[in-house]
């Protein structure tokens, strides 16, 4: 895997990266980045940084030496450390001339679609006037619910949303090995999966104190990336220097994942992964057939029960008799009509719902299959 075809790149630092052994963050680490970053633009390649770091510097602001569980306590500290995370990017991006922007995102801003929407402009904005976006979870305002859970994901979906060429997750290892390799001296590292779901079992979770994710989160990161249509490489963040290899077609020390051959592409990238489900509808294994196989589109004639609520035109997840989602889409009925419809053919619907255009109760195009993601 070279860098020769990469226009677009999205930069993910994970906090095992950035925080300094004594607490605080590692100031040569940021260094680090921002230098490698300005060599890429220099070969005119255009960079997106996802970073994590803020509860990281505000643990080291705080003196603090565990990590706050709770969650006003996690919002407090990441308040005290998300203004010095951007003042660090900031002071070593100028060295080089570049200007950063922070861009704090919550999971609501890529869950609607005309903030989705707003996102991705104001994004494009910025790499057209050759900033340098720094993308971190608002992690101060962000509830439970609504919260990415990790900047793996988040990274994942930032890579779809810009329409990136590669996503690079940095870590502490040097890529996806056969088993762990801190405790199998014998362990080997994989240069390449071609399917995600094939190498889940080898996932473990969160290494360090500071970290959210893990190899788990790396791994759903990928599946994600991939499913996008954009290769992901895992690399050790000592490496980060290799990338600059990478654009001269040498190779690098790392995992890499390459592009799913069927790919998602616009509106269904949101609905897949981005858009929040509202609830769920259960199939028979008859429409359940249809909708995998056949390519076709959601009738109520198909539909066993529902759970959840919802309203007409919010995403909701598709499952068959099992209980396996086997798709997401954008909902024509809501939760109440859905249960008043179900099982009738479409001529007795429209006698029901008068007002209800059409006879799909989620149309294929407004439609993702999930399959095992």
């Amino acid at each position: 895997m070279t860098l020769l075809d990469v226009r677009r790149v999205v930069i993910k630092i994970g906090s095992s990266s950035l925080n300094h052994p004594q607490g605080g963050l590692d100031d040569h680490a940021i260094a680090e980045i921002v230098a490698v970053i300005a060599a890429l633009k220099e070969k005119r390649v255009e960079c997106v940084i996802v970073t994590s770091g803020a509860v990281a510097a505000g643990m080291g602001q705080l003196g603090l030496q565990v990590r706050p569980q709770d969650l006003a306590g996690k919002q407090a500290v990441a308040a005290v450390g998300q203004g010095v995370l951007i003042e660090r990017y900031a002071r070593n991006l100028e060295l080089y001339g570049l200007v950063g922007a922070q861009v704090l995102l919550s999971r609501i801003d890529l869950a609607e679609a005309s903030r989705y929407r707003n996102a991705q402009n104001t994004l494009e904005k910025l790499i057209r006037l050759q900033v340098v976006p720094i993308i971190n979870e608002n992690d101060t305002v962000a509830v439970d619910e609504l919260c990415f859970g990790d900047n793996d994901t988040l990274s994942a979906l930032v890579a779809g949303l810009i329409r990136a060429d590669l996503l690079v997750i940095l870590t502490d290892v040097d890529g996806l090995y056969s088993t762990n390799p801190k405790i199998d001296p014998l362990a080997q590292l994989i240069k390449e999966v071609a399917e995600v779901s094939a190498v889940e079992c080898m996932a473990s979770g969160a290494g360090t104190t500071m970290g959210t994710g893990g190899m788990v989160t790396k791994l759903r990161a990928a599946k994600i990336a991939t499913r996008f249509g954009i290769g992901m490489l895992l690399l050790n963040f000592t490496r980060i220097r290799e990338l600059l290899n990478l654009t001269e077609g040498q190779e690098t020390k790392g995992t890499y994942f390459p592009p799913a051959k069927h790919r998602l592409t616009g509106r269904k990238r949101w609905i897949a992964y981005a858009g929040l489900s509202e609830g769920s509808i259960q199939v028979d294994d008859g429409a359940a057939k249809a909708l995998v196989e056949e390519g076709k589109s959601l009738l109520a004639k198909g539909i066993i029960t529902t759970d959840g609520t919802w309203e007409r035109k919010e995403i909701v997840r598709i499952v068959n008799l099992l209980g396996e989602e086997i798709a997401r889409g954008v909902v024509e009925l809501s939760s109440d009509e859905v249960q008043q419809v179900k099982g009738w053919h479409s001529e007795i619907i429209l006698q029901l719902i008068p007002d209800f255009e059409g006879e799909e109760v989620v149309h294929r195009d407004n439609m993702t299959l999930m399959g095992d993601a």
